[in-house]
């Protein structure tokens, strides 16, 4: 029986090992320099725009992509369209309603389908999307590209980067933002586009 125990225990370990080894990205990037641009492109318009305020964490271990975990968190009042009136419905309650709901979140759980290029991983990405409060399971192709030592050279301090990119689309209606309304202006299937730096310190 204690050998049992014993050999469980360390397969626990050995499991834990790739999350020990993980570092922690910060998603803030003091720059602002972080984006998703979201687009709609309904018969009578098309809409672009893009979300600036990102903060969130990624736990990331170069040699063990796949147990790759984190959360990005997007301030819906910093999303951006062209139009002012267009920005004020959009943060209303028919929409986001973002006095209610100031947040838009993906919870990465997992990462499948990992190849390795390098410093460059692709994969399928794993997670719930929540949007005015209502979560969708989700999965998504994203890359992740890993710059150990890059934080020198891009603002003067010791540490790495990973930059997270991904495209994919999401529907309105699932997330009860005014959906079945206005979809010859404004179409149901939203596309957007993420371009997102993560920072880890060296002495963090």
């Amino acid at each position: 029986m204690k050998r049992i125990i014993k050999s469980l225990a360390a397969g626990a370990t050995l499991a834990a090992l790739p999350l020990l080894n993980a570092m922690e990205f910060d998603l803030s990037d003091p720059k602002g320099v972080n984006n998703i641009v979201f687009l709609l492109d309904a018969p009578l318009e098309s809409i672009n725009g893009t979300a600036t305020g990102i903060s969130g964490t990624l736990a990331y271990d170069p040699s063990s992509p796949k147990s790759t975990t984190g959360k990005i968190v997007v301030a819906v009042d910093s999303l951006s369209v062209p139009n002012g009136k267009m920005k004020e419905h959009m943060m209303g309650g028919k929409w986001l309603d973002q006095s209610q709901y100031p947040e838009i979140t993906f919870e990465l759980a997992s990462l499948s389908d990992v190849k390795k290029d390098g410093d460059k991983v692709s994969a399928t990405a794993h997670g719930t999307m929540t949007i005015k409060g209502k979560s969708k399971e989700m999965a998504v192709p994203v890359s992740l590209t890993y710059l150990p030592g890059m934080m020198q050279q891009r603002q003067g301090q010791e540490g790495d980067i990973v930059v997270v990119r991904s495209e994919f689309s999401v529907s309105r209606s699932d997330f009860g933002v005014n959906a079945g309304e206005n979809e010859e202006k404004v179409s149901d299937e939203v596309e957007l586009r993420l371009s997102i730096a993560g920072f880890a310190p060296a002495d963090s």
